[in-house]
């Protein structure tokens, strides 16, 4: 047999089934508990929840579930929480779900794997498990989670699961509490741990719209400062926007409210049985506890996913999206209204377009526009990125021709082994 790239079969799937609706990827969050109380998490409720643990789906019907979105035609599924150890039957419903032969990535924050719990995952291997970085220090990483102890704990099942060779990822949420330890982050898990790492600065409110969260979230001028200080991530940006721009003729004038995959190919089910478009999403749910998945995909998140718009918004026509990340959800979240675009989104992309200098197409009234009221602010923000950027990429130099003054002796090499302007940001 000719042995092929995950990726050229992945795409293969995608193409093949994906051309009418089909729920090719699910999200299921086990539960919503969690032994973390991470500032700017969106839906984490306390371990000893009684009543949520009590409403949570029992075992026999995550069974039920499993296989009515197998017949479906579900092949990817992302088990997600709160914290999915946090259920003690957990690996049974895993169990179940691997039988049914779906690709199963896991999230995790990692703070109660144990041996027993990796040597199960090494029999019964995942296609892919991710673990969240608070800090890299155990300093900011429990000023985030709030809970002593947690920092070990995280690293006590990275390495678990890494001597065991699992297929592990690690990633963090870039935030006020921990921004000034993402490089080192990265540097650890990627040099030391030999990893792969990633981050994000996008934080939203919590799927009940408390704004809480939003405390901890970076300002718009800190999110693409994170971007630029890192060239890959700057050309990655650049190269999808403008993929976007340039198919904007192709989905400018829809009339629809949902542009993603969410009711297309994915959907998300919530721990209580509750079917929607995504994991953010809870406006519009179907109970599976009250009909089947089938039921629940072929028409009411069908209705959903189709929806009209019922106004034009400065979102419709614009060709950041790929910068953005705005979507219906988020518009809940944020302003209780799926078409209401966020003034933070917004900010960002329109800063992030500008930075890697790519010209923002006409899309409306828009405050970040020439000539929009927040337009010139936004100017100012540019030139104290590229100052900032320039004044960086200087002392990269400078640290450069550094390395061919007079040889270092080894007291001074040891000294300095730690230093130079990467290890400031």
């Amino acid at each position: 047999m000719q042995p092929q790239r995950y990726s050229d079969f992945s795409l293969n799937i995608s193409q093949n089934l994906g051309a009418d609706r089909a729920p090719l990827n699910g999200t299921i969050e086990l539960t919503l508990r969690c032994p973390l109380t991470c500032a700017h998490c969106y839906n984490n409720l306390p371990m000893g929840d009684r009543e949520a643990r009590l409403a949570e789906l029992s075992y026999e019907e995550h069974c039920r579930i499993l296989d009515e979105i197998s017949e479906a035609g579900c092949f990817w599924l992302l088990y997600t929480g709160g914290e999915i150890f946090a259920r003690k039957d957990f690996l049974d419903i895993y169990t179940y779900a691997k039988q049914k032969g779906l690709l199963i990535t896991l999230f995790t924050n990692g703070t109660i794997i144990t041996p027993k719990i990796a040597d199960y995952l090494t029999d019964w291997r995942p296609f892919s498990i991710e673990i969240t970085l608070y800090g890299h220090t155990r300093e900011t990483y429990e000023k985030l989670t709030g809970i002593p102890g947690s920092y070990d704990r995280c690293m006590r099942g990275i390495r678990l699961l890494m001597e065991r060779n699992l297929p592990l990822k690690l990633k963090t949420v870039a935030v006020s509490i921990n921004k000034h330890e993402v490089w080192d982050m990265k540097r650890f898990v990627e040099e030391e741990l030999g990893l792969e790492f990633k981050f994000d600065g996008m934080i939203n409110p919590r799927i009940d719209c408390s704004q809480s969260p939003l405390a901890t979230r970076l300002k718009p001028e800190e999110v693409v400062a994170l971007d630029l200080e890192d060239p890959k991530r700057t050309a990655e940006w650049t190269k999808h926007t403008q993929a976007s721009i340039d198919r904007m003729h192709l989905w400018a004038h829809s009339d629809e409210v949902y542009s993603c995959g969410g009711g297309i190919n994915s959907f998300s089910i919530d721990p209580y049985g509750k079917v929607s478009i995504c994991v953010l999403s809870h406006f519009d749910s179907y109970d599976l506890r009250k009909g089947s998945f089938r039921e629940g995909w072929e028409s009411f998140l069908s209705q959903v996913r189709h929806k009209k718009r019922s106004r034009l918004t400065k979102c419709v026509a614009c060709g950041l999206k790929e910068m953005c990340g705005m979507c219906p959800a988020n518009g809940e979240l944020e302003n209780g209204d799926a078409e209401a675009p966020v003034d933070f989104l917004c900010h960002v992309a329109h800063l992030r377009a500008h930075a890697v200098g790519l010209k923002v197409p006409p899309h409306g009234d828009c405050e970040y526009c020439k000539g929009g009221e927040n337009y010139e602010d936004l100017m100012r923000s540019l030139a104290a990125l590229e100052e900032g950027s320039a004044a960086r990429e200087l002392a990269s130099v400078r640290s450069e021709k550094s390395l061919f003054l007079p040889i270092l002796t080894e007291e001074t090499a040891s000294a300095g082994s730690g230093g130079g302007c990467a290890s400031c940001h």
